[in-house]
């Protein structure tokens, strides 16, 4: 009897739920966590390497987004924790072993209702998550130009190589916010920990954006 109610129990677990959400929440948390702590990490670059001061008064700049974006990252955070255990408890009730037990033919209209609306909503939420996918190689792409130019400042003796940050958009094009391979705060940048480990967490990021696109294809 209780072997056999171990059986029907596990037999009634949505696995492909289960493995779904478990990334889900793996990519989210990557996501969130990393991305924070690497926007936290660009703000101490941008002010000690870069010399950008944040303006007096509101005043929409880089910083601002930066805090912007750390908000939009909590919410995503707390949403999908939620959203993860929607789907979850959608899964339970849509196994087979829930059917055998009610029926195909007493599923009510109501649920067809609700396991279509799950579906739509995944659908837009996946097609929201390649877009952050797609954002967030953004800072990738602008670390890895960073790092490139350490790499080769050190490789080649001699060569002046700069870094304009109105390339990026990230200052306006009256200022002029540069470092070159000769100045001291360049060297102390490349030198720095700080560089790396920031790079390497937009990579995570970018890493765990990918997961939940998975997820959501999944579901």
């Amino acid at each position: 009897g209780c072997f056999e109610c171990c059986i029907k129990c596990l037999g009634g677990i949505p696995y492909a739920s289960l493995i779904a959400t478990i990334l889900l929440y793996a990519g989210v948390a990557l996501f969130c966590g990393c991305g924070h702590e690497a926007l936290s990490g660009t703000v101490n670059i941008l002010q000690t390497y870069f010399e950008i001061t944040r303006p007096a008064g509101d005043v929409i700049d880089v910083f601002t987004m930066i805090d912007i974006f750390k908000y939009v990252i909590y919410g995503v955070a707390a949403a999908f924790f939620v959203y993860g255990i929607l789907l979850m408890v959608e899964g339970f009730f849509t196994t087979g072993a829930i059917k055998d037990l009610y029926g195909d033919f007493k599923i009510t209209t109501c649920g067809r209702c609700v396991s279509a609306w799950f579906i739509m909503l995944t659908y837009i939420f996946m097609l929201a998550w390649l877009g952050v996918t797609a954002f967030t190689s953004l800072p990738v792409y602008m670390y890895f130009n960073l790092w490139t130019i350490c790499r080769n400042a050190t490789v080649v003796d001699g060569v002046n190589l700069c870094l304009d940050l109105r390339q990026y958009g990230i200052v306006t094009i009256g200022e002029e916010k540069k470092v070159c391979t000769t100045s001291e705060s360049f060297i102390k940048m490349c030198d720095s920990n700080e560089l790396n480990m920031t790079f390497h967490l937009f990579i995570v990021a970018l890493a765990g954006a990918g997961a939940a696109v998975i997820a959501m294809v999944s579901y």
